[in-house]
């Protein structure tokens, strides 16, 4: 099947000059997708518009993993259904598709729901977008939402499309297995898959030539990246997860793993700041956590995923760990790597949580004092295990409550944690102007935080004795002054390089 896709990528488009709105919401994962569906239809004829009333084709990259995030798309389709009826006054016919998540869950509801969608197509399914497009264009809907075991689009380099070209994210792998009760992604992305290594640097390498300075490497589950695709390899030991830790699969011998991709990746540019996200709190084995110790270019940032401070519903979550050992992995990261930067994502009103479960959440919140945490009320989705065996017992209005308790606490502590800066000078890579004033400069530090600057002359540490403006892609060594929980202030010391802040 994948072979045939690959075969039928480059047929004849639709019409010419067909333009192309893409919409894309959720996470990072999205972002990438767009990417890549928008490669396949340039290369296939199309054009692109950033104007929605300017577009013969509008489609939605879609997110699937709450209500709220399902509900926004209902809504945005309301809206365009009057663009729609108008461009059929006019006798000037406009398609619409779903993308993504969504149209993997919801596939039927989305094609009978008003005949508004056009076509559907699930993540996998994209290299099928200029057939389901010209399907529609005869009048009829279209769909493919078939899952593979093997799709990771390697062979197809995303169009790049966030501003100025600083930053990028790669997709190194696809998928999930690791089966959470809450957890709708195994359902609408499928099993993981990983994309061979050759394919990932290739990507990485034109983007350092393009002159991005921030790769960030993606996957629903990435530090369990596993390339099979070299023989040699095949027979490797599955490596060995954190302590305390333990799956709902058995282990998984063979492939490269994402230590290696790291150290590959590292090397192509060591001017190129590398993160990486979303990973599971499992797959940290101390090479990996060593090698972000050793390495001036991969930030000193983890994102740790806990979604609970209580044992008794991280076990009903399906985690595969203990409130006990989160805390022993979060005490070996910050041993392991001095000065780390920690994000974390929790759910809060989770079937059965009880007010002491959620004080324990509260307490982990303060123990482990977060620089950037991401915090949602429980949605229940249809097909998890937690659909099928357990029960949404948690009022909106107590899910609504805690939820204001959690988002207080970590604010609390995130300003306490950020305040610890304040004196320091922190490397940031300049993204643009700061969005509430044209005379500041925004960028992020190491640990992903942001920091406003202003847009003043500054020296070059590389030597030139003329005074400097910092542009976006520039490494900017930035004395902070102030802090809040979310954002660091201060004064630009000097233009410079990664190599320089490590020498």
């Amino acid at each position: 099947m994948r072979d045939r896709f690959k075969a039928d990528i480059c047929v004849t488009p639709i019409s010419a000059f067909v333009a192309v709105y893409l919409e894309t919401y959720g996470c990072q994962m999205n972002v990438n997708d767009t990417e890549i569906a928008w490669a396949i239809l340039q290369k296939n004829g199309y054009t692109r518009t950033k104007e929605v009333d300017e577009a013969d084709v509008i489609l939605l990259v879609t997110c699937s993993v709450r209500e709220k995030a399902e509900q926004a798309i209902w809504n945005r389709l309301q809206h365009l259904k009057a663009l729609k009826a108008r461009r059929q006054q006019d006798r000037l016919p406009l398609r619409i598709g779903i993308l993504g998540c969504m149209a993997e869950r919801l596939k039927e509801e989305i094609l009978h729901r008003e005949k508004l969608v056009d076509i559907v197509a699930g993540p996998d399914a994209y290299r099928d977008l200029p057939r389901l497009l010209a399907v529609a264009e005869s009048g009829q809907q279209a769909a493919n939402v078939l899952l593979s075991l093997d799709e990771t689009y390697a062979d197809i380099l995303p169009v790049q499309t966030s501003a100025g070209g600083t930053t990028a994210f790669v997709s190194i792998m696809r998928g999930c297995d690791n089966m959470c009760s809450y957890c709708i992604v195994p359902f609408t992305r499928g099993r993981e898959r990983s994309r061979p290594i050759a394919s990932i640097l290739q990507e990485v390498k034109m983007l350092s030539d393009q002159g991005v300075k921030e790769v960030t490497l993606l996957g629903q589950n990435v530090n369990s990246f596993r390339d099979m695709s070299e023989v040699q390899f095949q027979s490797a030991a599955a490596p060995v997860l954190s302590r305390g830790f333990s799956t709902v699969y058995k282990a998984k011998p063979g492939g490269l793993r994402f230590a290696h991709l790291l150290d590959q990746v590292s090397r192509i540019d060591p001017e190129m700041r590398i993160r990486f996200t979303s990973p599971h709190p499992k797959d940290f084995p101390d090479e990996v956590l060593q090698l972000i110790q050793e390495r001036h270019n991969i930030c000193k940032q983890l994102h740790l995923p806990a979604q609970s401070g209580s044992t008794r519903v991280l076990e009903a979550m399906r985690r595969g760990y203990t409130r006990e050992a989160y805390l022993e992995l979060v005490h070996h990261v910050r041993d392991s790597i001095p000065g780390v930067s920690l994000s974390s994502d929790f759910i809060v009103g989770f079937c059965g949580e009880t007010e002491e479960d959620h004080q324990q959440t509260v307490s982990l919140l303060r123990k482990v004092r977060y620089n950037v945490g991401f915090l949602f009320a429980y949605s229940m989705r249809q097909k998890t295990r937690a659909y099928h065996r357990l029960q949404d017992d948690v009022p909106a209005d107590v899910k609504q409550r805690r939820l204001q308790e959690l988002i207080a606490v970590f604010r609390e502590e995130a300003a306490r944690a950020n305040e610890a800066m304040v004196g320091q000078s922190q490397m940031v890579l300049v993204e643009g102007p700061s969005k509430r004033s044209a005379s500041e400069l925004c960028g992020r530090n190491d640990g992903n935080i942001k920091v406003i600057f202003p847009d003043a002359e500054i020296k070059d540490a590389a030597g030139c004795k003329a005074l400097v403006r910092a542009q976006p892609g520039d490494y900017v060594l930035v004395k902070v002054t102030s802090a809040s929980s979310q954002t660091l202030k201060g004064v630009p010391l000097c233009r410079t390089t990664l190599a320089c802040s490590t020498a």
